[in-house]
């Protein structure tokens, strides 16, 4: 076996990479290990004190990065953001669109029905997700026209597979996002350069901000009724670790993956494929 060409194909060392939602718990764990394997990582977040903190916790592993503010659905933050990207590191070879999330006023329960969810939440929950993932794709995208090179990483959802209960405008905008990923993937290949490749992942069931508390107590921090019925459909009988996700997401964004593009890929724990018989 020829050791260097193996670690050569997952080599991202002195790449550029944007990270949207960079400072989330996901996001920050996958800044960290591009960092950790060379590359030049750019953190942005709404939040742009959680943003120059953790791209300072880089620095000081001594990796290069930078926290920007940056509102993803406002084109115009998002072009001053990626000229302050290129300022500092040349270009822009990977953008992961990991900005996103749910929020309580969109989801329905006892006391909120389908028919009473607010359209105000509802369009909060599609912008987010889906037009948080275009307009920063024609953003940094158009860079990677520009050079004829690059990798865009989407992060779509176990929900865009198999849509849950109680979630409709989320489950909603993440299938938006796998759409948009194959559409995306076919756009930039033929319109402006085969080594311009498009991926999702689609995390299944990870504890976060955004769904703890549908999934635990906040009382007593014990598994509700929704969290225990996803642990018995994951045969691996656990929720993911922001870890869960490296080994899938060097593959999309490393040279080991040159040939694929247009896909979306469960990271779930076998959640997908279970039928609960």
């Amino acid at each position: 076996m020829d050791t260097p060409f193996i670690s050569e194909l997952y080599n991202i060392s002195g790449r550029s990479a944007v990270v949207t939602g960079g400072a989330g718990v996901l996001c920050a764990a996958l800044c960290r290990a591009l960092a950790a394997a060379g590359a030049k990582v750019a953190v942005l977040d709404l939040n742009a004190e959680a943003a120059e903190s953790l791209a300072a916790d880089i620095r000081s592993s001594g990796a290069d990065s930078i926290g920007l503010a940056c509102n993803v659905l406002e084109k115009e933050s998002l072009e001053a953001a990626a000229q302050e990207v290129l300022a500092k590191f040349g270009q822009v070879d990977i953008l992961i669109n990991g900005a996103g999330g749910n929020k309580p006023a969109a989801t329905t329960n006892p006391e909120q029905t389908f028919f009473d969810l607010p359209a105000d939440a509802l369009r909060w929950v599609f912008d987010l997700n889906l037009m948080g993932t275009i307009l920063p794709s024609q953003v940094f995208g158009k860079l990677m026209a520009g050079q004829k090179s690059g990798v865009i990483l989407n992060i779509s959802s176990m929900n865009a597979f198999r849509p849950l209960t109680r979630i409709a405008a989320y489950s909603a905008a993440k299938a938006g996002v796998s759409n948009l990923t194959q559409w995306l993937a076919v756009h930039m290949a033929q319109e402006y350069s085969p080594d311009i490749r498009v991926n999702a992942i689609a995390p299944g069931f990870f504890l976060t901000e955004q769904n703890r508390f549908l999934l635990t107590d906040k009382e007593n921090g014990e598994l509700t009724p929704r969290g225990q019925s996803i642990i018995k459909h994951t045969p691996l009988g656990r929720f993911g670790t922001p870890d869960d996700l490296l080994g899938t997401v060097f593959w999309l964004l490393s040279p080991a993956s040159a040939f694929v593009t247009g896909i979306v890929v469960p990271v779930d724990g076998g959640f997908s494929a279970f039928s609960g018989v």
